[in-house]
C-alpha cells in the first residue's frame, strides 16, 4: 500500500512538473533566450574594448616613436584624437606628451583637454587628482588668483596625496606675487597637515624659517 502510495505520489509530481513547462514554456524560452543574448554581447562588448585599447595603445607608440619637427602636425592630430577616445590610460599620456614637447601652444586648447580628463575619463581617484594638479601646474604662471584656487580647490578640501603638493603650489604662488602673508598661510597649512608629504613638508618649513619668520 505505501508503495502504491510513493508511486502516485511521484507520478503527481512529475505531471506538475511536466504541467509548469508546459503552462511557461514561452516565458522559459524567452528567459534562455535573453540570457544567452546577454552573455554574447557581454564577451562582443568585452572584445571591443580590448580590441579598441590595443588599437589605441598601437597608435600612441607608433605616433610618438615618429614624433620628430617635421611630423608634428600629424602628432598632434593622432595625439588629439586619442584623447577623444577618453581612453584613461593613452589619453592622458597624450596629453602630457603634447605639453612636455610643447607640441600645442594655445593655453585654452590645453585647459579643454585637461578639462576631458578630468570631467569625461573615468580615472582612478588619485589619477584624477594628479591630472587637477598637473593642470594648476600648467596654468600658474599666467593664472589669476582666484582660477588657480577653482581649479585646486578639489585638492586643497580632500585628503587627497597631492594635497600637499596642491598647498605648495599656492603658497609659492602668492610668494611670487610679494603677498607673503598668504603665501606664510599657505605654508603653514602644510606643516599642520597630519599626513604631508614629507619632502614637501621639509620645503615648506625651510620657506618659512629662511623667508616668511616674523
Amino acid at each position: 500500500m505505501e508503495e502504491d502510495i510513493s508511486i502516485i505520489n511521484s507520478n503527481t509530481r512529475q505531471e506538475k512538473v511536466r504541467n509548469f513547462f508546459i503552462n511557461n514554456k514561452i516565458k522559459i524560452i524567452s528567459t534562455i533566450v535573453i540570457l544567452v543574448v546577454f552573455l554574447v554581447s557581454a564577451f562582443i562588448f568585452d572584445s571591443y574594448k580590448t580590441n579598441k585599447k590595443k588599437e589605441i595603445s598601437n597608435n600612441f607608440n607608433l605616433t610618438t616613436l615618429a614624433y620628430s619637427e617635421k611630423t608634428k602636425e600629424k602628432t598632434i592630430q593622432n595625439l588629439v584624437k586619442i584623447i577623444n577616445e577618453q581612453d584613461p590610460t593613452y589619453s592622458t599620456l597624450s596629453l602630457y606628451f603634447i605639453i612636455d614637447n610643447k607640441l600645442i601652444s594655445n593655453q585654452s586648447e590645453i585647459n579643454s583637454y585637461f578639462d576631458i580628463l578630468i570631467e569625461n575619463v573615468t580615472l582612478d581617484k588619485e589619477i584624477k587628482n594628479l591630472v587637477i594638479y598637473k593642470k594648476a601646474l600648467f596654468n600658474a604662471d599666467k593664472a589669476q588668483e582666484s582660477d588657480l584656487l577653482n581649479i585646486l580647490n578639489p585638492l586643497i578640501n580632500s585628503k587627497s596625496v597631492w594635497k600637499s603638493h596642491a598647498l605648495y603650489l599656492m603658497a609659492e604662488y602668492f610668494y611670487s606675487k610679494d603677498q607673503k602673508q598668504k603665501s606664510k598661510e599657505f605654508f603653514n597649512q602644510i606643516i599642520t597637515l597630519e599626513n604631508p608629504n614629507i619632502d614637501i613638508k621639509t620645503q615648506a618649513q625651510k620657506r618659512l624659517n629662511r623667508d616668511l619668520s616674523d
